[in-house]
């Protein structure tokens, strides 16, 4: 398990563009095509698998929501951050 992180540890890390939401990390990805975001939705999800990780992603056309929390600690954890940055580098 991981530990939870405080709401100003949380900030402090926040990979950019995402947003502290509760007990969840958030971004919202934009593409020019609904497909785009598909690809990418599949390269998080393998991502995710990986990571022993399961995020909450919704796409619809031109964009894939991403919803980051450690259940188990229903909080933001370590992991959460760690999954986010990787987000960030497939999609850069």
């Amino acid at each position: 398990m991981a530990d939870p992180l405080s709401d100003a540890e949380v900030e402090a890390q926040l990979p950019g563009g995402w947003e502290h939401d509760g007990d969840e990390i958030v971004r919202t990805f934009e593409f020019d095509s609904y497909l785009d975001g598909v690809g990418f939705l599949s390269g998080a999800a393998g991502l995710a698998e990986e990571a022993w990780h399961h995020p909450e992603m919704t796409v619809t056309w031109g964009e894939v929501e991403v919803r980051l929390t450690t259940h188990e600690e229903d909080a933001v954890t370590g992991k959460d951050i760690d999954l986010a940055e990787r987000f960030n580098e497939i999609y850069d």
